[in-house]
């Protein structure tokens, strides 16, 4: 693979912060850790601008004891069908379920999917992490 060298020029405050940062995750140099952050942001901009495939995870948090969440969540779930690869689900205590939902499709029917179970009565969060399938 063939790279281009550009100047990158940073305040001394702001790059003693970034090396800061570098070394909590555990990046050996600055340069893969500067091309994480731009993959990261062309990824997000796409996924914002376009209804192309993706994949991600969705999870949540809810009370079973709350009406028929339940039932609600696994009719949902049988409605996206074609998007859903894989869930598991976890008791956290005797009220409390954590579910974790893989999902995969286009993003308008990954998010519509998302926000109707978030929308769902006794679903105390949700968070929906995405990426695109392609690059």
């Amino acid at each position: 693979m063939t790279v281009e060298r550009v100047g990158v020029s940073f305040e001394p405050r702001l790059l003693s912060k970034f090396d800061t940062l570098l070394k909590k995750r555990g990046y050996t140099n600055r340069s893969e850790a500067i091309r994480d952050l731009i993959r990261k942001e062309i990824i997000e901009s796409e996924i914002k601008e376009e209804d192309g495939e993706v994949i991600g995870t969705l999870t949540i948090i809810y009370d079973h004891e709350t009406g028929d969440i339940t039932n609600k969540l696994l009719h949902l779930q049988h409605h996206h069908h074609q998007e859903i690869t894989f869930t598991t689900h976890i008791h956290v205590d005797e009220q409390t379920c954590l579910e974790i939902v893989v999902i995969r499709g286009q993003l308008s029917r990954v998010k519509k999917f998302s926000e109707n179970i978030k929308a769902i009565k006794g679903v105390k969060h949700g968070q929906l992490a995405i990426t695109k399938t392609q690059s």
